[in-house]
């Protein structure tokens, strides 16, 4: 509270007044939750900013102003601020003298406050005037929070009364009233009792000091009576339906746990179908993965394949353009061997004729074309044999051409290089064949030239050849050697061209099979390949078989497993419905029980209608009491008049008989 008593301080000097010492100690030394200022004269600037505090305090819980001598104006500065508290549970008004505007203020604060439950408002004057109370009434019907109301000596009269008996009509909070010491008398009481038949939760009022009549407070004691059985009984069976209503909501709470439980079982039980699925699916969808990677494989190995079979074909291509390109090498040798057989049919022509010419010296040049003509004859044997073995190995090509449709890929590359390397060997044999044909053509020509030359000499040295017969001898011998060096060094020659070449053929004979070889061994690798790969892609398949029935298994399970919690849930469904029946019989047996009150409640109306008509019959015989007793009283009174007449008349007389004469003078005629 040392909050409160700061933000007090600070109001009083915001509006320029010195705050209350008396206050201040009382705020110093203020419990929890409790304001006490009894007896405390509260100022105007004090009670403007208790009600500034109080419209926003949310920690006290009782606030007690008995005896502060409060005015007007600081009876409706603090309860402007009360109208907005929602704390505040106890009101302490006694003795402050509150009036018609302390009327009025309250009754304002009656209809907006939602949390006051006591009031108590002993020693004012608020029924003094009739109007103001009237809007304290109004306010007090219009609340619904006030549980207990204290308006002693308050001077209230039968009209405030009746006010009062129109609010407890319509209030149905209030439960105890206090009206002891005002001014209610008869007409109030009667409005009171009339009005307690409606209302049903007062079950305390008190109204001695009054000048009531006893039949009309054993009137209002009686219906007490029954406000106060009626809300025991109605305590004892909200008791009854509260602990009715904690059982059921207890069952319903364990009903609720076992259905939570059945529920989270399911739930795991569902999560656990879910991960066995999600397993089960994982583990098809790594089988597919696997399937489709090796389907990928197949692929890539039925792809090889068919670019294999491409390449084979393309070899076979090639293979049949180097077999073209070899018969036209054949047929340019033919026709080569042709050009110098019928070259060496004119040198031999001509060399007959040279020799015929020549006479008998050019018997040597004879020989040497015989021996030309037998090496050429050799040659043409050997090139029939390299013919032959070119034809065997263009058969053995097209023998192998069934055998190169299964080379791989690397075999083309090789392949290139060989017809690169054939096509160059070619051209070099035909640059080499080319060379020998122009230097056999410049050696024949050179040497029909120097056969020209020497004919000449010899025709014109032919007249001088007796004398020189020795010299051309001895020429034509070393001639004849030269010639015989020469023709050695041809053959030489011809024969390690022979041997080269035959050496260059073998080698590419040899590399050509090498090449089929490896050609037949990457077939081979390429067919175990296809083999294996036709063994994983039956073990797959057999996997797959495995695997699709492992899926029909557990699709199986997941169907029983389907059908367990199905019977488990028609098993809970079975029992919440028999809870439900059971819950629904408790249900009935309370409304057996409220028909048994309501029926109690009927008897109770009947009974006090009775006692209604009882106590009316005995007001009514109660007024013609009265009123005899009121002809009585009217009857004495008026004997009581003439006695006193009489008695008068009497003394006038003995009076008159005492003093004489002057007496009589002034006496009344008889």
């Amino acid at each position: 509270m040392e909050e409160f008593r700061r933000s007090y301080s600070r109001l009083c000097k915001e509006s320029g007044a010195e705050p209350q010492e008396a206050v201040l100690q009382q705020l110093h030394q203020l419990p929890r939750g409790r304001l006490d200022l009894a007896t405390q004269s509260l100022t105007v600037d004090t009670c403007r900013a208790l009600g500034k505090l109080l419209h926003d305090e949310t920690l006290l819980k009782e606030l007690v102003l008995s005896d502060c001598m409060l005015s007007e104006e600081g009876t409706t500065l603090l309860f402007q601020g009360l109208c907005a508290n929602t704390t505040v549970l106890r009101l302490d008004l006694k003795g402050n003298n509150l009036r018609a505007t302390g009327a009025e203020a309250l009754g304002k604060l009656l209809r907006q406050n939602k949390s006051i439950q006591s009031l108590t408002l002993e020693w004012n004057n608020l029924g003094m005037w009739e109007d103001a109370f009237a809007i304290f009434c109004g306010g007090l019907a219009a609340n619904s929070t006030l549980q207990q109301l204290d308006l002693r000596n308050n001077q209230i009269s039968h009209k405030g009364a009746e006010e009062l008996a129109l609010t407890l009509k319509g209030n149905t909070t209030l439960q105890q009233l206090d009206l002891r010491w005002n001014n209610i008398g008869l007409l109030g009481g009667r409005a009171l009792v009339n009005c307690l038949p409606s209302n049903r939760t007062l079950w305390k009022l008190d109204l001695a000091g009054n000048n009531i009549p006893g039949d009309i407070l054993r009137a209002v004691e009686q219906a007490m009576d029954h406000n106060q059985d009626r809300l025991t009984a109605f305590r004892e069976n909200q008791a009854r339906t509260n602990v009715l209503s904690k059982e059921v909501q207890h069952l319903q709470e364990e009903k609720s746990k076992q259905f939570l439980d059945l529920m989270e079982t399911i739930d795991k039980q569902r999560e656990e179908m879910a991960r066995n699925s999600r397993a089960s699916a994982a583990r098809v969808g790594q089988l597919q993965e696997a399937l489709s990677e090796r389907q990928s494989i197949i692929n890539a190995l039925k792809a090889k394949l068919q670019m294999t079979e491409a390449a084979l074909a393309l070899s076979e291509q090639k293979a049949q353009d180097l077999g073209e390109i070899l018969s036209t090498v054949e047929q340019e040798r033919q026709s080569l061997s042709q050009r110098q057989e019928k070259e060496r049919k004119l040198e031999q022509q001509e060399a007959a004729d040279r020799e015929s010419k020549l006479l008998r010296d050019l018997s040597a040049a004879n020989e040497k074309n015989l021996l030309l003509r037998s090496q050429v004859d050799e040659l043409e044997r050997k090139v029939k044999s390299q013919q032959e073995q070119l034809f065997l190995t263009r058969q053995e090509l097209t023998n192998s051409s069934a055998e190169l449709k299964i080379r791989a890929i690397q075999a083309e590359e090789r392949l290139d290089v060989e017809k690169r390397r054939a096509k160059q060997t070619v051209e070099d044999l035909e640059k080499l064949h080319a060379k020998e044909v122009d230097h056999m053509t410049r050696h024949l020509e050179e040497s029909e030239k120097a056969m020209q030359e020497r004919i000449q000499r010899l025709e014109a040295l032919r007249l001088s050849l007796e004398e020189e017969l020795s010299r051309t001898k001895a020429a034509v011998l070393s001639e004849r050697g030269h010639a015989e060096e020469e023709l050695i060094k041809a053959r030489n020659q011809a024969r390690l061209e022979e041997q080269h070449r035959l050496a260059h053929l073998e080698e590419k004979i040899r590399l050509l099979a090498q090449a089929r070889d490896e050609a037949q061994g990457t077939c081979l690798q390429q067919k175990q390949m296809v083999a294996e790969s036709q063994a994983r892609a039956s073990q797959l398949n057999l996997q797959m078989e495995g695997q699709q029935r492992r899926l029909e298994e557990l699709q199986q399970e997941l169907s029983n497993k389907d059908q367990e919690k199905v019977a488990e849930v028609t098993r809970v469904r079975v029992e919440m419905q028999e809870q439900l029946g059971r819950m629904q019989a408790d249900l009935v047996a309370q409304e057996v029980l409220r028909e048994k009150v309501a029926a109690l409640e009927r008897q109770l109306k009947v009974i006090g209608s009775e006692h209604r008509e009882a106590l009316l019959d005995r007001e009514s015989e109660n007024a013609s009491l009265r009123e005899k007793l009121r002809l009585k009283e009217a009857e004495i009174s008026r004997i009581r008049d003439e006695e006193a007449q009489r008695a008068s008349f009497l003394q006038n007389a003995v009076l008159a008989y005492v003093h004489g004469s002057p007496l009589r003078a002034l006496s009344p005629p008889k």
